[in-house]
């Protein structure tokens, strides 16, 4: 909360009622307030104008406005603070329609007490804070999308794809950008009626769906950087089967009990230099294939092994397999096979592994068969420690 002592900025006509709650604040003991009193909207707005405040007091009955009136013109000349709506009324359709105009909270004047006051105008800014905040994402990854789209429909085979391209990037951004706003909206508009249980869940989808847009954002840059021959092989010493080990573990974490993923590795390859990240991402995003598109009790197979001077990571699955028709182009970004169904992906994730196999100095390929599974073995240059200080 912004600074030691909470600025609020009173607009109430009469002096008693505006007495009434300098006492009220004067009473808190874990907070401080400064009060600036105005008697007018007309008034309120030049304070805006020439000072700064962390929330706003809003009686409802003012000289030169009346009731909701108000809300526009503050929300006009200051619509990042706060408003909190004082009125002699008990009315909850006022109160809601007052929330839905851009109001944080409604009091009813004869109810406030101090503690109604202060918790009242402290989750008011805590409120207006997470709305500004994920209304500033919201445009900065809407900026971020445009930037993104454009830098990669430049990379594309573009009098094929383009459109396919911008289709398939719209409706993936879309569908987390309306999760986001729908539960934003129903906090703002229902706080006062929705349990916490319910408030938790919805910033739990909130979470969950800016992380998905994150990921997504990640993946296009990732792509973006390794077309632009931006993408660097960051060598370090690692042990390779301990490594491997450790990512099937914590893939096993979330398949227990419905698939049975297998690694094995009968050679003890000791340390050589590797780029973690690029492992990390051709990995996963092999291994989290494999899980995704086979049956609940399929079995996934994980095997390295090396070969002279190379080693060869082999996954196989069980799954669905992959229509010959489609295999030329699997590796392009946003294409995916047409029997995937309504199995969610966005079509970059094979695009990923071929640019970190190739940036690695190593070779992808493929062995799928429809209704049987698929086969992806990669191959990379085995590189020893003195190799380093060369």
């Amino acid at each position: 909360m912004p600074g030691s002592s909470i600025k609020i900025l009173l607009i109430e006509d009469n002096l008693a009622e505006a007495r009434f709650m300098q006492e009220l604040l004067k009473q808190a003991k874990f907070k401080q307030f400064s009060l600036v009193h105005v008697k007018r909207l007309r008034e309120a707005i030049n304070r805006l104008n020439e000072d700064c405040f962390d929330v706003i007091l809003l009686d409802l009955t003012l000289p030169d406005s009346q009731g909701l009136c108000s809300l526009a013109p503050l929300n006009s000349h200051a619509s990042g603070l706060p408003i909190v709506v004082l009125t002699n009324t008990n009315d909850d359709e006022l109160a809601i329609e007052a929330v839905r105009q851009g109001a944080q909270d409604y009091l009813v004047k004869r109810q406030v007490n101090v503690e109604v006051l202060v918790r009242s105008l402290c989750y008011a800014i805590e409120r207006k804070q997470v709305s500004e905040t994920l209304r500033t994402v919201n445009e900065a990854l809407e900026i971020r999308v445009q930037e993104r789209t454009a830098e990669l429909v430049k990379a594309q085979e573009i009098n094929q794809s383009k459109s396919e391209f911008v289709s398939m990037l719209s409706h993936d951004f879309r569908n987390p950008l309306n999760r986001i706003l729908l539960s934003a909206g129903l906090l703002q508009d229902y706080d006062q009626k929705l349990s916490d249980e319910k408030k938790n869940t919805h910033l739990k989808l909130i979470r969950s769906a800016i992380k998905n847009l994150a990921q997504l954002l990640d993946e296009i840059t990732f792509i973006g950087k390794a077309d632009s021959g931006q993408l660097q092989c960051q060598l370090i010493p690692l042990d390779l089967k301990l490594f491997c080990h450790k990512l099937v573990e914590e893939l096993q974490l979330f398949t227990v009990e419905k698939y049975q993923l297998i690694f094995t590795c009968q050679e003890d390859l000791g340390e050589a230099l590797w780029d973690e990240t690029l492992l990390r991402h051709i990995l996963d995003n092999l291994l989290a294939n494999a899980i995704k598109y086979s049956p609940e009790g399929g079995t996934v197979r994980f095997e390295l092994r090396s070969h002279e001077k190379t080693v060869i990571f082999q996954i196989q699955d069980q799954g669905i397999g992959i229509p010959k028709e489609d295999q030329p182009r699997l590796f392009h970004p946003f294409n995916r096979a047409r029997n995937v169904g309504t199995i969610p992906g966005t079509g970059l994730g094979l695009a990923m592994v071929k640019k970190c196999v190739e940036a690695h100095g190593g070779e992808i390929s493929m062995m799928s068969e429809v209704g049987v599974g698929t086969s992806f073995t990669v191959t990379l240059p085995l590189i020893g420690e003195a190799a380093l200080s060369e």
